[in-house]
């Protein structure tokens, strides 16, 4: 069982920065693959990014690509995603998911992810 932890989400004006933080603790936090989904009001969830276990290997949605980068630290049990040029249509509540995984893959299916967080708000005003 993992459990995982948003944090760093808030209000910034469009063209601002955040950087959000997902802190897992419960089983070797280096074993799971790692993404970042988000859901603004009345849509549904969709792929942000992805990281494999190594941090070796990243994936990003076409709507945040060299805007977003996502890292992860394995000796803090924490994946981050930092947002740059931030734009309205950004806003929206941002979950952070873990997959078992056994090989260096990152994953964009949602349905493929084992845990997820309870989700950080983020706003971005024009």
């Amino acid at each position: 069982q993992v459990q995982l932890v948003e944090s760093g989400g808030g209000l910034v004006q469009a063209g601002g920065s955040l950087r959000l933080s997902c802190a897992a603790s419960g089983r070797t936090f280096s074993r799971y693959a790692m993404g970042w989904f988000r859901q603004a009001p009345g849509k549904q969830r969709e792929f942000v990014a992805a990281i494999s276990w190594s941090g070796g290997s990243t994936y990003y949605a076409d709507s945040v690509k060299g805007r977003f980068t996502i890292s992860r630290d394995n000796a803090k049990n924490t994946v981050y995603l930092q947002m740059n040029s931030l734009k309205p249509e950004d806003t929206a509540v941002y979950y952070c998911a873990a997959k078992t995984t056994s090989g260096s893959f990152y994953y964009i299916e949602e349905y493929k992810y084992d845990y997820w967080g309870q989700g950080t708000q983020v706003t971005v005003s024009s």
